[in-house]
């Protein structure tokens, strides 16, 4: 196992919900990764962020890792969720709020309904 492996590893053994993107959950220095931190910031999820532009090969190994080409990507209790698109989708659909649920994640229920109403 590569040392960046181990360390993607590690992080979503420890985190129940870690975002990899481009940026930081504050200071988000990409569109898709500014939506997805977002999201979450907004539902009141507490995640740990991992900024893949400051690592190389963080950057490449969770690509590789997950077989997924993009940035950012949210991972729930180890497992690999997806992407922008995909997150933007289960929130809009209430498959979130499902997963959260069913994983024991904290979020604000009232917070993602809003979101859905904003994009209804």
């Amino acid at each position: 196992m590569t040392d960046a492996k181990a360390k993607i590893q590690d992080t979503i053994t420890k985190n129940d919900v870690v975002l990899f993107m481009k940026g930081t959950k504050t200071a988000p220095q990409c569109g898709f990764s500014s939506r997805v931190a977002g999201v979450l910031n907004f539902m009141g999820v507490d995640f740990a962020d991992v900024n893949v532009l400051e690592d190389a090969d963080i950057r490449q190994g969770i690509k590789d890792f997950s077989d997924w080409p993009t940035i950012p990507q949210l991972y729930i209790k180890g497992e690999f969720v997806g992407g922008c698109d995909i997150i933007t989708e289960m929130t809009l659909n209430g498959e979130m709020d499902q997963m959260f649920e069913a994983k024991g994640v904290a979020f604000n229920k009232e917070a993602a309904d809003k979101i859905r109403e904003a994009n209804a």
